[in-house]
This record gives C-alpha cells, structure tokens and sequence, in this order.
C-alpha cells in the first residue's frame, strides 16, 4: 500500500483549507475535498479511455503539459489514483522551436514509455503538433464528468511502484528522469514537514515555482495537497511579468512559507527598494527557503534589508540543498536562525582540501550552512578512493536513505543510482561541520584546478557579478582544459550586459571583471566573454547551464 497515496486520502476526507489560483486576475479559491471530488472524476475517466486512447491502467506512465496549477493538481492526482506516475512535461515560450520542442518531447515520452499525454491551458493548440507526432493524448477538459463510479484506494501502488519521473535540468534533447517511488515521496515528504516545522492549521503557502520542476512540484503543490496545507499559487509568467506579485501575494494572504531559487531573491529584493513604505506587509512569512542554485550571502542580505521595511525578519530565510533525487529535499537550515555563513581559510580550501575556520589578515571563502540531513537521510563526504571523511573535510557528497531514488531512466534504458550500500554520488564536493551541518563547495565537474588550486566557480562568478555594467545573476564560470592553443587548463568568465554592443563598454567590463576575479580568488581568467542580455543558456526552471555555456566558448 502506498503511504504517500494514504496520507492524502486522508487529508482529502476532511481538509478544510485548500488552494487559491488566478491571481492577480481572477482569483479562484477550492479545498483539497474539491480538489480530490474533480481528482476523482478524472480518475473515473482515466481508467475507462475514450476517443481511441486505452484506459490508464496501473504502472501507466503520462504526461502531462499544461500551466495553470488549478487544472494540474486534480489531474496529477488522478493519475496517482489509478496507479500510474506523472511526468510533468518542459514547457515551449513563445521563442521556442516547435519541431525542435516536439522532436524533444516524442524523445522524453518514449523513454518514459508513456501511455498519454494530458494537455490543458495554455498548451491546447498544441495538440495539432501531438496528432502529427502520434501521441496520443487527452485534454484535461475531457476528464470532467461523475466521481461517484470510482472508489479512490491507497493499495492501487506499493511503496516501490513509480509516483514521480522528474525530467532533470538542462537539455531536453538528451533527456533522463528521476525516477521517483512512492516511497521516496512519503518519506521526503514527511521529513520536510518535520525539518520546516509546518502547521497545517497555521500555515499558508505562497509560489510562482514551475511545475515542471521539483521545488514547485513536489514542494509547493504535492506536499500542500498531500498534507492539507493551505496555497496561494500563481503561474512563472504571472511572477516573471511582474516580479512584485510575489510579495504582494505574500502580504495579502499573510503567507507564512515560500521558497525560490537565489536568483529570484535578488529580483525581489531589487523590487522591494522601490515600492513604497506601508504598501506591503511581509511581517507573516517566517520561512523563505533558498535553493535549488548555489546561495549567494550578498543576495540574501540585500533581499532582506529591502524586506525590513515590510516587517521582513532575516531569520525567515531558510538555506536549503536538495534533488531531484530525493524528491526534494536533502538538508534544511534549522527554522528561525536565518543565514549562517561558514567562514573558511581559502588556501586551505584550495591547496589542503580542508574547510579550516578563516584566520584574519588572510585570504578566505564563505559558504552557506546547509543544516543537519532531513530524518532519514544520511550524508557523508568522501575522497577519491572512497574513504569516509571526518569534520570539515572537503570530498564527494554521498546520501543514502529512503527517500534515495532507486534509478534514472535514459534513453539508453534504466540506470542504477545506488552502490551495494545503498549509496548514491550527487555529483557536488563540500564538508561537514563540526555540528553536522552539510556545506557544499560546488559540482565536481565544475571545479577549476589551477597551480595545484580547487577553485570553486561560485567564487569566481560573485566576485564577476560586482562589475559595473553586468547584469546580477548572469555570470558564469567556466572550466577551459589545456589544448587548442591553451598551454594549462584555465578558466573562462562570462557575463551579460546591457550595452554589449559598445567596444568600448565591453572593453571596461573584462578589465572590471579581470581585477575583480583576481583580487577575489588571486588568478585571472583566460577570457572574459561579454554577451547581450537573454543569451546564456538556461534550464526551464531558469537556471544557467555551466556545461552549454562551456560549449558556447569552446564552439566560437
């Protein structure tokens, strides 16, 4: 029997509280009864089939693209009900390719051997494109009718049955995705709301997060619907069209919890410096958890100093590490106590791989406390011939849990993540604290060995982002290999600007961004690159891509 499924049923029989959808237009507020009443409807409607596609049976795999969060959630659910799993499909914009995006797509649903696809606002005219393509589907319209024929039952899936395949960040021509078990989803889901301190009775959630993505799907839309949680939810173009609708939402419905990625703070709180005094109220919001993108502590503190105004506390802001392949989260700072920043020497860091406290006078690092592992997470760091490391030792950060995915599925076929041990590689160096806190360091990949150094692109791309002229948030640090011309490995920097198109302009940002790196981690990059706004790649959720930005260097 699914624990994941049981809980929400049981949320479902007797929650009072619910979500609100269509701000800022046409706000639209439904309990979870509600939300589990259409959820069961389209249940109904899954398992019968209709217009030539089969009925969803159990282990079935759909898809589904649609954008507005008061359709997603009882479809999702329904999917769930009949023992299938959702696989939240990338979004096209208006500048996307459609052939490319469909190729991509029919790529993905195969790989996930998909039975359907749902498709609802704003995506319906794309289902000419799905005809071509011959993939089957069904709009989300077309599952509204009668609930009263289906018996929702949590033994419809086991633990180890597939919940959630969660596409991974970055191209969607290759494709992979997490897959998710209802196992994994119960346990991450019940560790978050232990670590947050969340209240159903209390509590009020307030996101703009994509759904394709885990933050929002799992953390601001599963968790809520699953539990009972009270949600105000708009749409990332609601957000990206006008970023202060997210402290407006915030202050009208007295949110209590929200989250974002680092990059979103920085918008805000370049937001809140023009808004008025008395126009908002932030004094509600006791979590605003940071993730899901390295955390810069400039950031934080300008996000919060604007906030102040507002009755913003900076002990609401909550640094968090998580995955996909964990459902969500990983570790969460302690509620209350705001950013801890660890202060560590940087030639230990770099030449010693040890994470020794900072000494005055001398070159340092800092990086945000991550907090103690969720319950029933283990985390370790290790070296490179997989000895387990002690306090403050910088090495690979391995998890082992029952939230652990059991695997990817690719396009080459299932994939174990798990050692014999249970233990799985996220891919990102750091340290425990002396008091467990995780700290990370950064990807593996990414760390730039210069003259014996580990370099850690974060440094670079802060000290990059401070130049006059370059757009906050739109830096880049890539790792340049010895060859074509280049004698040593180096590293090259890459940044957005808005007057790229002035020589003399771009000249003055490489000059800044030069003396800038160098006085900040004591080597100067190879290149300085100097792009028009819009023009680093980035993931669908919006992060930037350090691999794709790499092969805008090496390509020309």
């Amino acid at each position: 029997m699914s624990r994941f499924l049981a809980t929400m049923l049981e949320s479902a029989s007797g929650a009072t509280r619910g979500m609100t959808t269509g701000e800022p237009h046409e706000p639209l507020s439904r309990s979870w009864v509600e939300v589990h009443h259409a959820a069961r409807a389209a249940a109904a409607a899954l398992a019968e089939g209709a217009d030539g596609v089969p009925g969803l049976a159990h282990g079935g795999a759909v898809g589904v693209l649609a954008g507005e969060p008061a359709a997603i959630a009882p479809a999702a659910q329904a999917v769930w009900l009949c023992g299938g799993s959702v696989t939240m499909l990338h979004q096209p914009t208006q500048r996307t390719d459609l052939a490319v995006w469909a190729q991509d797509t029919v790529e993905t649903l195969r790989m996930i051997d998909a039975t359907m696809v749902l498709l609802g606002p704003p995506f319906d005219a794309l289902a000419p494109v799905l005809t071509e393509q011959g993939v089957a589907f069904r709009t989300l319209s077309s599952l509204e009718g009668d609930a009263s024929g289906f018996t929702p039952d949590a033994s419809v899936a086991a633990e180890s049955d597939t919940a959630l395949l969660q596409l991974t960040s970055g191209s969607t021509a290759t494709p992979k995705a997490v897959r998710i078990t209802h196992g994994n989803l119960h346990a991450n889901i019940a560790a978050m709301v232990e670590a947050s301190e969340l209240d159903v009775a209390t509590d009020r959630m307030v996101s703009w997060l994509p759904l394709f993505h885990d933050m929002g799907m799992v953390g601001f839309l599963t968790i809520p619907m699953t539990v009972g949680l009270d949600l105000v939810t708009v749409t990332p173009a609601e957000f990206l069209a006008r970023p202060r609708l997210w402290a407006e939402l915030i202050s009208k419905y007295r949110g209590t919890v929200t989250a974002a990625p680092n990059f979103a703070y920085a918008i805000l709180g370049r937001q809140l410096a023009r808004v008025d005094d008395g126009e908002l109220d932030l004094s509600s919001l006791r979590i605003a958890l940071n993730g899901a993108e390295p955390i810069d502590p400039v950031a934080v503190a300008a996000f919060t100093d604007a906030g102040a105004r507002f009755g913003l506390r900076p002990e609401s802001v909550l640094c968090a590490y998580g995955m996909a392949e964990t459902a969500l989260g990983v570790s969460f700072a302690p509620v209350h106590t705001g950013l801890q920043v660890d202060e560590i020497d940087a030639d230990s860091l770099e030449n010693g791989r040890r994470a020794t406290p900072a000494i005055s006078d001398r070159p340092s690092r800092a990086f945000p406390e991550l907090g103690p592992p969720l319950p029933g997470l283990e985390v370790r760091a290790v070296d490179g011939k997989g000895q387990v490391l002690g306090p403050r030792e910088v090495g690979a950060l391995q998890l082992r849990g029952e939230a652990v995915t059991p695997g990817y599925l690719t396009v080459d076929g299932p994939v174990s993540t798990q050692d014999t041990a249970g233990w799985f590689d996220t891919g990102d160096e750091g340290y425990r604290t002396e008091s467990g806190a995780v700290v990370v360091c950064g990807r593996t990949k990414d760390v730039i060995i210069m003259g014996g150094r580990n370099i850690y692109p974060t440094d670079i791309e802060r000290a990059a982002g401070t130049a006059d002229g370059v757009r906050a948030g739109n830096v880049v640090a890539v790792r340049l290999a010895a060859g074509d011309g280049r004698r040593r490995e180096t590293f090259a920097v890459v940044v957005e600007a808005r007057n790229a198109d002035s020589d003399d302009a771009v000249k003055a940002i490489r000059d800044d961004v030069v003396g800038r790196v160098f006085s900040a981690v004591g080597v100067r990059p190879g290149e300085v690159v100097v792009l028009a706004p819009g023009s680093l790649p980035k993931t669908p959720s919006g992060k930037l891509r350090r691999a794709a930005t790499a092969d805008l260097i090496t390509t020309g």
